[in-house]
């Protein structure tokens, strides 16, 4: 029996027309309005959310990108119920989840769940990508996202956090393509943010934490296990870590990323 608390659910997006369906289509039942920010997309994106507003509690509002943190923080301010669910547009709710969060008691402050990810048609169970525990279902008047862009985190000001059944499912890249391109997009943000609030590299950074990462992953997060697969995301993430500290570097030498 779905809980007698009023839930908001925002979703941040932009260009997401082959994902926003499934995204919004899943809170159906589960939330009373959904709020989608959309970054002004270019495809298919807002008539696809506008269709399904004929027949869903849906308020598609289109706002600047200006960083993750600040778009969802604006996504939070436009609900109008205090407790809000936040999801990116290429997750959805598995059915599991949705009946944990209509069964839910509401007597905390947050809820975390785990998050399931799905690479190129593969659920990945290991790489350090799964539990991937996230808080995402909150009082809005106590939490509000932080972290640093684009790894934003939603946190808590003060109180109780509880665990809820069920899988944040999430559907990220369809190819490894897609995974290295954003890669190469994603480090150059955090290159930039991490410099700015004081981060900085070196050559032995530059060699030493792709190396680390790869082994933490791929051994102690048991990425062998996830074959193939395994292997390539393992690899990215190293990559990851490798254009990071390049990036930072370049910045301190005055160069352009």
């Amino acid at each position: 029996m779905k809980s007698k608390v009023k839930l908001s659910a925002t979703i941040i997006c932009f260009n997401e027309e082959d994902k926003i369906s499934r995204c919004i289509e899943s809170l159906k039942g589960v939330a009373d309005e959904i709020i989608v920010v959309d970054s002004f997309s270019t495809d298919r994106t807002p008539e696809i959310v506008k269709e399904l507003s004929l027949r869903l509690p849906i308020t598609f509002i289109q706002n600047p990108f200006e960083g993750h943190i600040e778009q969802k923080n604006f996504a939070l301010d436009q609900t109008t119920h205090d407790w809000v669910i936040s999801l990116d547009a290429d997750e959805a709710l598995s059915e599991e989840l949705r009946e944990s969060i209509k069964n839910a008691n509401f007597k905390g402050v947050g809820y975390r769940f785990n998050r399931l990810t799905n690479y190129n048609g593969f659920w990945v169970k290991h790489c350090g990508w799964y539990p991937d525990t996230k808080l995402r279902l909150v009082q809005k008047s106590n939490a509000r996202w932080e972290g640093v862009n684009p790894h934003d985190i939603l946190k808590i000001k003060v109180g109780h956090e509880e665990f809820l059944k069920g899988d944040l499912l999430h559907y990220s890249y369809d190819s490894i393509t897609d995974h290295i391109d954003q890669t190469n997009r994603f480090t150059t943000i955090s290159a930039k943010a991490g410099f700015q609030n004081g981060m900085r590299s070196s050559f032995f950074k530059i060699i030493s934490r792709p190396v680390l990462k790869f082994m933490k992953d791929y051994f102690l997060k048991a990425g062998f296990l996830d074959g193939r697969y395994g292997l390539i995301i393992c690899t990215i993430n190293a990559l990851s870590a490798f254009l990071k500290y390049s990036k930072i570097k370049e910045l301190q030498d005055n160069k352009q990323i």
